[in-house]
């Protein structure tokens, strides 16, 4: 039953005569004007269950009028236009998709055509929200595939050496994340290629380019070919043939394919020498990250070039440094200091600072003691950005070394 009908028209005959069959068939009615109509609050007013336009009012009016009660209503109404003997004034509505009821109105009739007119766009409602539903299942379905698929770009295991601690964290925003990471050998294992990066952007475009952006860099950096002047040796210059070689293929094939797609990424990769402890690393634009000396003071490693993808023929600086026993160094994407409390504000990169200089407790027990202090700062808000963190400490004599697995997020 419709517990209450707007009769949304100028005082007319018909519309009175409209109120009268209504109130007669035991389904309470109001005449209201247009412009009634259009400051009626559901809350306030009480909830229409049918609006009942005359085909006089504009329809322009008609969905203002709808738009406005869908607002402050906890349903949308059945809305029908009706009209006196000048049936003309029905074509614009007719056109707008509405339906509609023609003299004459005699109790009974009106209330059967006019339940007729509710429940079937009820049942219409109803099979769009299906639809909807369905649609968005297999929307879900989909990007639950797509994160699946992301997963197997992450390693599912990082390269272990005597000595040194190795782990990182990943936690994607949403289903599938623009940031990622990775660790593997080079040189025939006499090296480790450590990389953290982020696109541009988040979701399933971002997650395609970091696809692309990882596939590109660790394939070229493994297979460096030899006889072009820059194949793999032991040694810095080998060593930084490899990250030269891989940087500025993949700004390229980016630059040239992928420009007008507007996707870049900043990028922090390194080349460790594990038996002496050096690593030369390029910063395209990234965060910077820390290298902490064992007695807590730390470094931070600037960008020595610009992010990938935006630049033809970029230049990408080197640098070279060492860890000595108990050093560590923690990289990490910008949604570590950028991550947000419900008040907006930042967790910072002091913060952050803060707790890396603390005392040290190995690679592990900083990215969990980080992991506790973001998820503490960001709350019940909800996350707004990828954030991805790895550590690489190398150990003191005293303790027992090794490499951890990687660790994704649920």
């Amino acid at each position: 039953m419709l517990d209450l009908t707007l009769v949304v028209s100028e005082p007319t005959t018909t519309a009175a005569s409209l109120c009268r069959c209504l109130e007669v068939d035991g389904m309470p009615a109001r005449l209201v004007s247009p412009d009634e109509v259009l400051q009626w609050s559901a809350a306030e007013d009480g909830m229409p269950d049918l609006l009942l336009f005359n085909a006089r009012v504009d329809v322009t009016v008609v969905r203002a009028a709808t738009r406005r009660i869908i607002s402050t209503a906890s349903r949308p109404p059945t809305v029908v236009a009706f009209t006196d003997d000048d049936l003309t004034f029905l074509e614009p509505h007719v056109l707008a998709g509405l339906d509609y009821i023609v003299p004459p109105y005699l109790p009974g009739q009106v209330r059967s055509r006019l339940l007729s007119h509710h429940y079937r766009q009820a049942l219409s409602r109803t099979a769009e929200e299906i639809q909807t539903a369905g649609e968005l299942l297999k929307y879900e379905r989909e990007l639950q595939i797509g994160r699946e698929i992301q997963a197997g770009f992450l390693p599912d295991a990082l390269p272990e050496r005597a000595g040194w601690q190795l782990t990182a964290r990943f936690h994607p925003a949403r289903e599938v994340a623009g940031d990622f990471y990775d660790a593997f050998e080079l040189c025939g294992g006499t090296r480790i290629g450590l990389l953290v990066a982020d696109v541009c952007d988040k979701g399933v475009g971002a997650a395609l380019f970091m696809a692309l952006i990882r596939t590109l860099l660790r394939h070229t950096a493994i297979h460096l070919p030899d006889g072009d002047g820059t194949a793999l040796t032991e040694g810095s210059h080998g060593d930084a043939a490899v990250l030269t070689r891989a940087v500025c293929a993949t700004n390229n094939y980016l630059v040239a394919n992928h420009l007008q797609q507007a996707y870049f990424a900043t990028l922090f990769f390194g080349v460790l020498d594990p038996e002496s402890g050096s690593l030369v690393y390029v910063n395209c634009g990234h965060n910077p990250p820390v290298l902490r000396r064992a007695r807590g003071a730390y470094r931070l490693l600037g960008p020595t070039g610009p992010a990938l993808g935006l630049l033809p023929d970029s230049v990408f600086g080197l640098r070279w440094v060492r860890l000595h026993s108990g050093d560590t160094l923690f990289a990490y994407t910008d949604g570590l200091p950028e991550a947000r409390d419900r008040a907006g504000r930042f967790f910072t990169t002091d913060l952050m600072l803060g707790l890396v200089a603390a005392r040290d407790g190995g690679a592990e027990d900083l990215l969990d003691r980080m992991e506790r202090e973001v998820s503490a700062h960001i709350g019940t808000a909800e996350r707004a950005d990828d954030l991805t963190m790895i550590a690489l400490r190398r150990t003191p004599r005293r303790e027992n070394p090794g490499g951890r697995a990687a660790r994704r997020a649920a």
